[in-house]
């Protein structure tokens, strides 16, 4: 189990407010922080991708603010975060600039990964930031986003984030230390060492928020944990009370480990192949079904007829004549398709103004039927 993490090629790291604000200060805990960001470090020295999800920015600001302690009203919570989300990406920022590594912040509400259009955007910004190998640091907009449009915990923020992104490893440093049978505290509770599916007997161990400091618990963990390996995504539910947090599940530190049953490009390419229904259709040449039997991506040069009113981002079919042998998320509007199609691909910015690559179906959007 602990080599899932050491040999993961893209991991999201969800860091929560407990963690990385002291409850009695209200101010960030340095060392620990210090310690997390060596521990990131080594993994990308091992070539992995890492992403950052964090909370705090409430926790920061109240203190700044010089709000009371105990529950905060919708408009105090927001103006704390405005305040305290400078803080937490400078303090990031900071501790990675330590280990020349560069962090970038990025702020999101629940549609940008929900509507179509928003994901497709944040996607391509996020594999840009980690192509130039940044540290992405995520956190909710608190400041805007609405009981309506919110996540609501960064566990399930976090779970949205590494399906997105196809991570291969979801990784919640927490106040608890794995999934129990019962509360931890009561007699005959059992430590969970690892989960193959999520049941009902499995949702049944929840228990209510342990933190006083965040909003999530176990329930939302479980929720995460759905999210994550139904995008083929194994995720660890781990303490990060100590320091090295990452080093010590490395090394066999007591954890929860919830697998799941395909690797994320796996996943992505069933989701593709058995949920969604195509909107349009790219009719091809023998030329470009020949190259993506091979697993190649779909160029504009390859296509000889393009058909259905589909946005960036729909699902279309590819067929050969008549007949469908491929599906696909087309990466650009129906419009543009139609001004590319037969065309070479480094004439495609010149014809379209605007440059989202060459591939018009990219072979990771791509499942052979």
């Amino acid at each position: 189990m602990t080599s899932r993490l050491a040999a993961a090629k893209r991991v999201v790291v969800k860091v929560g407010s407990a963690l990385l604000v002291d409850q009695k200060t209200g101010t960030l805990k340095s060392s620990w922080l210090s310690s997390l960001v060596d521990d990131l470090a080594d993994l990308k020295v091992k070539g992995a991708d890492v992403i950052l999800v964090s909370s705090g920015a409430i926790a920061l600001g109240r203190r700044t603010l010089g709000l009371p302690t105990g529950k905060l009203k919708l408009e105090q919570k927001q103006a704390s975060a405005a305040v305290g989300q400078i803080a937490l990406a400078q303090a990031w920022a900071e501790a990675l600039r330590t280990r020349n590594i560069v962090a970038a912040q990025v702020l999101v509400t629940l549609t940008d990964t929900e509507e179509r259009r928003r994901y497709l955007n944040a996607r391509a910004t996020l594999s840009t930031l980690l192509e130039q190998g940044a540290v992405p640091v995520i956190n909710e907009n608190d400041t805007v986003a609405t009981s309506e449009i919110r996540y609501g915990d960064n566990d399930r923020l976090g779970a949205r984030v590494a399906s997105m992104m196809s991570a291969d490893v979801l990784v919640l440093l927490s106040d608890i230390d794995g999934l129990y049978s019962a509360p931890p505290n009561q007699k005959g509770a059992k430590f969970i060492p690892e989960v193959a599916a999520i049941t009902p007997e499995v949702e049944a161990m929840a228990g209510k928020p342990v933190s006083g400091v965040g909003s999530g618990g176990m329930i939302t963990k479980i929720e995460a944990g759905k999210i994550a390996l139904s995008g083929g995504c194994h995720m660890v539910i781990a303490s990060g009370h100590e320091l090295h947090p990452l080093q010590r599940i490395m090394s066999g530190e007591r954890c929860t480990w919830f697998l799941a049953e395909a690797n994320a490009l796996q996943a992505r390419k069933r989701w593709i192949a058995g949920t969604l229904q195509p909107v349009g259709h790219l009719i091809v040449d023998d030329g470009a079904k020949a190259a993506l039997d091979k697993g190649k991506s779909l160029l504009p040069a390859g296509v000889k007829k393009v058909e259905g009113n589909f946005q960036r981002g729909d699902t279309v079919s590819i067929m050969l004549g008549h007949k469908e042998f491929a599906r696909g998320l087309v990466a650009y509007d129906a419009e543009d398709a139609r001004k590319m199609a037969g065309h070479k691909s480094a004439e495609v910015a010149k014809l379209v103004g605007v440059d989202r690559g060459s591939e018009l179906v990219h072979r990771d959007d791509l499942v052979m039927l």
